[in-house]
């Protein structure tokens, strides 16, 4: 896979890819145990984590600043990991939300997502810009033995990134298969079972002091007998506030294995930098560009070119606004609709990277079979095929829920036990819908980095690429939206917004793809 590479290649990935592993443990019950910890409202754990993706992708352009201005990029990424691993070991600490405690203890663990989103903010790019500067030195070297060699060396940068993204996914699928198991053991070692209904009734509860209305009351108490296996248990205030505790006490251990995938990257990366290239260094020989007099001649083409980029960005804003609902809508989906007596709704953010690496090369194939034929197909209507499968999940989902007759997430949680679970979809309808998002992921994601790169003018290379990261932090921004519609409307409702989204998209992409392809071209 390495193979006619840059040496560097297999050290970053793998830097990468342990950093990966620590995000999406968190990344993928951190909806869920915002809920479970504090008892607080899906809409509210999903505004906390909308804010904090969104300050990944912006305090990327810090961490970028920072690197440029200390011409420390090494150093940077460093730092990144250490405070990375500080804002995880913040998630370890057990403390146990309560009414006294949930004051401050709520801001503290904000405090430790700023200090993921900030460590990663210093990390994520930084690393990215030195394996585009190990290429820029691998064709570097290419150039000196003939243009075949070049063009060799050329054809290489976009499988290299390939492999980088895959590695990228290799992390993501491992990781949320941790979080799970580890509270599955705690559980089951104070003799209990997992149960996604349970927390929240729990917490009602407590709030309720103990005045449930009789169908949630008989609810808990089913619940109950369910997780303890014992007929005759005695739902109270001790036996609420035993099972939250133990039930987050597993979450919280979880956070342990992030800050160990937080050293072994920081191990690898110490071990391999010496091998790594400074793109300070690209930066110094790059900062020519245009001269004053090519800037005047071309200034209509940049306007032109900006004017582009900007189209595309307001059409990757919508993709990651409902791309990313992985890890809003789709997990509370996965909780409340889906069987998770055998899976816990957590896993299911697996399944995303799993089909990553598995289509990601027969995607490239087919790209390069089409190539080989002269049928080649353009970058932006690559992005416009794109939105127009992420409908496709949105579109399934609409029909598949329309036909089921469910209602929001709040009523059908509201639900008997026995009703609710009758009702209860099977596991092969998160799989379609994620093989859908996962492939139009494919044809947006890294071709939306390539299009940036054709577009961008010489001497705003670096301001475009933060523009990219910068419509993905407006896309994650609004991902809340996707929770307070999912429990306020039928769920085809909310799925329906969506796929008018992606269809508005896709319709204003083609309508623009000639323009866009001509300007790729000049």
């Amino acid at each position: 896979m390495f193979k006619n590479h840059p040496k560097g290649l297999i050290a970053a990935a793998l830097s990468n890819m342990g950093e990966r592993f620590g995000y999406y443990i968190m990344n993928a019950v951190l909806v869920l145990f915002l809920c479970s910890k504090f008892g607080i409202p899906d809409t509210q754990s999903s505004i906390i984590y909308s804010v904090f993706y969104c300050g990944i992708y912006v305090l990327s352009l810090v961490g970028g600043i920072i690197a440029d201005r200390t011409q420390n990029y090494k150093g940077t990424i460093q730092t990144g990991l250490i405070v990375m691993a500080l804002g995880y070991v913040a998630l370890a600490i057990p403390i146990t939300a309560s009414s006294d405690n949930t004051a401050w203890l709520l801001p503290f663990t904000c405090v430790a997502l700023f200090l993921i989103a900030f460590g990663n903010g210093l990390f994520k790019g930084n690393l990215q810009a030195m394996v585009g500067q190990l290429y820029d030195n691998f064709e570097a070297e290419a150039a000196k033995q003939g243009p075949e060699a070049l063009a060799k060396a050329k054809g290489q940068r976009d499988s290299g990134f390939q492999i980088f993204y895959v590695f990228i996914n290799v992390g993501g699928l491992v990781a949320p298969f941790v979080a799970p198991l580890l509270r599955s053991w705690w559980l089951k070692s104070h003799d209990l079972i997992y149960n996604a209904a349970l927390p929240k009734l729990c917490h009602d509860f407590l709030n309720a002091g103990g005045k449930l209305p009789a169908d949630q009351l008989a609810n808990i108490e089913s619940l109950a007998q369910q997780v303890t296996g014992n007929p005759e248990v005695v739902v109270n205030f001790g036996f609420c506030q035993n099972y939250l505790q133990i039930f987050n006490e597993g979450v919280h251990y979880s956070f342990i294995a992030s800050v160990a995938a937080m050293v072994l990257s920081l191990t690898i990366f110490l071990v391999t930098k010496k091998g790594l290239p400074e793109p300070s260094k690209k930066a110094a020989k790059k900062v020519e560009g245009y001269t004053q007099e090519e800037k005047l001649a071309m200034a209509t083409e940049i306007k032109q070119r900006m004017a582009a980029l900007f189209a595309v960005l307001g059409i990757c804003i919508f993709f990651w606004l409902s791309f990313h609902q992985n890890g809003q809508s789709l997990s509370l989906f996965a909780r409340d609709f889906v069987k998770t007596d055998a899976i816990a709704p957590e896993i299911w953010q697996a399944v995303n990277p799993f089909f990553v690496i598995v289509l990601t090369p027969i995607i490239m194939a087919i790209f390069a079979a089409l190539s080989r034929k002269g049928k080649e197909v353009s970058t932006p209507r690559k992005i416009a095929i794109g939105m127009g499968i992420t409908g496709l999940a949105y579109l399934f989902l609409t029909v598949f829920s329309a036909y089921m007759g469910w209602p929001s997430g709040e009523a059908f949680r509201a639900l008997p036990v026995a009703e609710a679970d009758a009702q209860k979809a099977g596991w092969w309808v998160l799989i379609l819908t994620y093989f859908f998002l996962t492939v139009a992921e494919l044809f947006i994601s890294p071709l939306g980095l390539s299009f940036v790169s054709k577009v961008a003018p010489k001497n705003m290379q670096g301001l475009c690429q933060g523009l990219w990261l910068g419509a993905t932090a407006i896309g994650n921004l609004f991902i809340f939206v996707g929770p307070i519609m999912y429990n306020a409307w039928p769920i085809w409702k909310c799925w329906t917004v969506f796929l008018v989204i992606c269809l508005v998209a896709m319709s204003v992409m083609l309508g623009m793809v000639k323009w866009l392809e001509k300007i790729t071209k000049a």
